[in-house]
């Protein structure tokens, strides 16, 4: 098992969860890390192909090395976010270079996200990563049902696709995915959506989702591994607490970051750094995520 799976896997056992914050611009890597360092908490500092393609990022590689100007081993570990094989504008991804350049870069974790392949395909996509990662110690990620948001255009009705379960993860198929692909952790569906990458949509208020907490315990017992949530802006506190009580280990975040440091740009690389890090802190304190780091790493 590889360190940073170990963190999660402890995290799920101490009944606690890892915030992990995606960085869609650059200069948002080192508050989100004195945040975690501050805040004496644990947790991921990830990027997806997403923030790269379409926010400034630059690349997987920059986020990599500016992670490791400002890195303190005892507050974090560097994951790959979501790497699609088919992306929010329905195109073909060529994932498994992008993957491999996420390991000769020094990620520690790494997701593929074939979620918008059939059953049989996702199972495929996330095995040939298992794969190679494997001989690296490196813990893989996929995805199984559709977390909703990084499509353009806009939403279904919230209450009508949580009424309906659409895109919703199912326990049994989330028991048999896991054994065939032997992936390391598993983001579902059970309620919860991304925050908006489309242009047009991007200073939107996020929908206040909530989670179908009979399905995610039924999940978790029926995967045997740690559950991870996507879309964890906005989502009321409460409820996020109890869904880490019934396996999630790892909480995604990145509407409640990205969009203080946006509003803050204006104002210049100083302010936009200064919203991050207390945005990061308040994200932290409101999901009840912090001083978590040494329990985990001591």
């Amino acid at each position: 098992m590889s360190d940073t799976s170990a963190i999660v896997a402890s995290a799920r056992r101490l009944g606690l969860a890892l915030p992990a914050f995606n960085i869609p611009y650059l200069p948002m890597v080192e508050p989100v890390l004195a945040a975690l360092r501050d805040s004496g908490t644990f947790g991921l500092v990830e990027v997806a192909r997403v923030e790269w393609e379409k926010f400034e990022a630059r690349s997987l590689e920059a986020v990599a090395e500016e992670y490791r100007r400002h890195d303190n081993r005892l507050c974090s570990r560097l994951h790959l976010d979501h790497v699609p094989v088919i992306d929010e504008d329905g195109l073909r991804v060529d994932f498994l270079p992008i993957i491999e350049r996420a390991l000769a870069a020094g990620f520690e974790s790494v997701m593929v996200d074939g979620s918008r392949l059939p059953f049989d395909e996702n199972v495929a996509a996330a095995r040939s990563v298992v794969e190679l990662c494997g001989p690296a110690g490196v813990a893989v990620e996929a995805e199984l049902g559709s977390v909703l948001g990084h499509e353009a255009g806009p939403l279904p009705p919230y209450e009508e696709l949580f009424r309906t379960g659409t895109g919703f993860t199912d326990p049994a198929d989330a028991a048999r995915f896991v054994a065939a692909a032997g992936v390391d952790w598993l983001s579902v569906a059970i309620g919860n959506v991304h925050g908006a990458v489309a242009e047009s949509a991007r200073k939107e208020k996020k929908i206040e989702a909530r989670l179908d907490l009979e399905r995610l315990s039924k999940i978790y017992a029926a995967a045997g591994v740690p559950i991870v949530l996507h879309g964890g802006t906005g989502i009321k506190p409460d409820n996020v607490r109890a869904a880490v009580a019934r396996g999630i280990a790892k909480i995604n975040i990145g509407t409640g970051i990205r969009a203080p440091y946006e509003a803050a740009l204006a104002r210049g690389p100083a302010a936009a750094r200064d919203a991050a890090y207390r945005a990061t802190l308040a994200e932290i304190e409101t999901l009840g995520l912090g001083g978590n780091a040494v329990r985990l790493v001591g």
